[in-house]
């Protein structure tokens, strides 16, 4: 079954497909081609855009680099001990294009949390990580995630204001965060590093509980840098 797997994963690197082509490229049974590209796409390895069509998803990209990437290396360090101090969910993202990429996370042990996998794509438009790697993007990204967000230009100009952005069940009903840019050595924004959890437990003000500890995990893993 891992050798059928690959396949497809081989067959959709080359074009992206549907299942009718990709049982051609592979020789699979259309049942067991469905099975195994929607289970791949589950774990983030295929991705399947609007015109269902399955191509490698993130999870591949995050896999690779994660052997000499320097963000994840500092993330693998200043993330667990961001966790420790808030108990709550951490999660660090990259924007790529119209989308925020989950690219390192911790959990805490126990309790409700906000669980985000790793290699999860979500949407730009809501949401504090949104927030901020919308106000530090170039003009033509910023109008284009406005067009459809639930903030405002006058939101991103307060985000970089502050310096941080906060959110309230605006990307999922119940759940808050706060996200704080990171910057890399040239002072370029690169990642957006965010504590999240239910709302009950975080408060509808959650920049006023983390915001100090988030930009002080934000230095750190700019520190790494």
């Amino acid at each position: 079954m891992l050798d059928k797997a690959v396949g497809v994963l081989w067959a959709t690197a080359a074009e992206p497909c549907g299942l009718a082509e990709l049982c051609e490229r592979t020789g699979l049974p259309r049942a067991t081609a469905h099975r195994l590209a929607v289970g791949l796409e589950v774990h983030g390895l295929l991705h399947r855009g609007a015109d269902g069509r399955w191509r490698p998803g993130p999870a591949l990209a995050e896999l690779a680099s994660r052997s000499g990437d320097p963000l994840l290396e500092a993330a693998a360090l200043v993330l667990p001990r961001l966790r420790d101090v808030t108990e709550e969910s951490v999660q660090l993202y990259r924007r790529d294009g119209m989308h925020r990429v989950c690219v390192a996370a911790s959990e805490p042990a126990s309790g409700l949390r906000d669980t985000v996998p790793v290699g999860s794509r979500l949407p730009m438009t809501a949401g504090s990580g949104a927030k901020v790697l919308a106000a530090w993007a170039d003009p033509a990204t910023q109008r284009a995630v406005l067009a459809d967000a639930t903030f405002s230009e006058r939101t991103l100009h307060d985000v970089r204001r502050r310096g941080w952005a906060q959110s309230v069940a605006e990307r999922e009903q119940g759940v808050a965060s706060v996200s704080a840019p990171v910057r890399d050595s040239s002072g370029q924004v690169v990642a957006a590093v965010s504590v999240s959890g239910p709302v009950d437990r975080i408060g509808r003000r959650p920049g006023a509980r983390w915001a100090a500890d988030l930009l002080a995990a934000a230095e750190a893993l700019q520190h790494r840098l």
